[in-house]
């Protein structure tokens, strides 16, 4: 049997999946929880072509997009230019920089062996596909926040940087704009792709929920999620760092101001005292 091939893209943070249902004329109310599948005729509806019947593409609602069996990457534009139609913020040149690749080999006289490119299993079950796609589509969403992070965390450099040369000025909004990146990080990671969330089936199926357990042991998800958070929590710290040294700043501004109007009105009161000025 041939390989069925996996393709996830990080496209965005967020896709309303039942946008896309009501165009597609799927009667269901989608939840974060699940993917939406769209194949046959809501397929060809949105790519304007035939597909084969093996085609698939699995829209997640934090963002990420997993097409199977296109290997030609047939699909991947126009499906990019619809999506762009419910999520206008999206940057088409920029759609396909997270990716992540897999593939699923029967072998019926084998067990099941999971490896860098591929998953090798005795017979397809029906879980496996959606299983395969909800890992990539978390590791590659994983990897898009994973540069964000770094992002951030070159920017706390700079204004450590700042700090070595005396420069204590940190204004309310740079503050404000950077625990915000901080606050929206995290929030993608933990609210939006749910990476200890498991999918319905793995509750429903022992087999589902061994198999969905050892592709995410394997993808290092939990520790990656882990490092993500413990980073979170010391970005949290040094800005609360940086909000002490602000207020303090401020606070010596302050008294400082208030001295030289003590000073100025007692100059002023020993000046009249011996008539130099009415």
């Amino acid at each position: 049997m041939k390989d069925i091939t996996f393709k996830a893209y990080a496209i965005t943070n967020e896709i309303d999946l039942n946008k896309i249902a009501i165009h597609c004329g799927i009667p269901k109310k989608f939840t974060w929880e699940e993917p939406l599948i769209l194949q046959g005729g809501a397929l060809e509806k949105i790519l304007q072509r035939k597909v084969d019947e093996s085609q698939q593409v699995l829209v997640f609602s934090f963002g990420s997009v997993v097409f199977v069996n296109d290997e030609a990457k047939e699909g991947f534009l126009p499906f990019v230019r619809y999506l762009r139609t419910i999520e206008p913020n999206i940057d088409e040149g920029d759609a396909d920089r997270y990716t992540d690749d897999y593939r699923l080999r029967v072998d019926a006289g084998g067990v099941t062996e999971l490896t860098d490119e591929y998953v090798v299993v005795n017979e397809i079950e029906p879980f496996h596909q959606e299983l395969i796609a909800t890992v990539l589509a978390k590791s590659a969403a994983l990897e898009k926040i994973e540069e964000q992070l770094g992002k951030i965390h070159d920017k706390l450099e700079n204004m450590i940087d700042r700090l070595d040369k005396s420069n204590l000025r940190l204004g309310k909004k740079e503050l404000a704009r950077t625990t915000a990146a901080i606050m929206r990080h995290e929030y993608n990671t933990i609210s939006y792709i749910m990476i200890l969330d498991k999918p319905d089936i793995t509750w429903a199926s022992s087999s589902a929920g061994e198999f969905y357990d050892r592709m995410m042991e394997f993808f290092e998800m939990n520790d990656r999620y882990a490092i993500i958070k413990s980073k979170t929590e010391v970005l949290y710290r040094i800005m609360d760092g940086f909000s002490t040294i602000s207020h303090s700043t401020r606070g010596l501004f302050v008294e400082w101001v208030i001295v030289l109007l003590i000073v100025s009105e007692l100059a002023i009161t020993v000046l009249q005292l011996v008539g130099w000025i009415d």
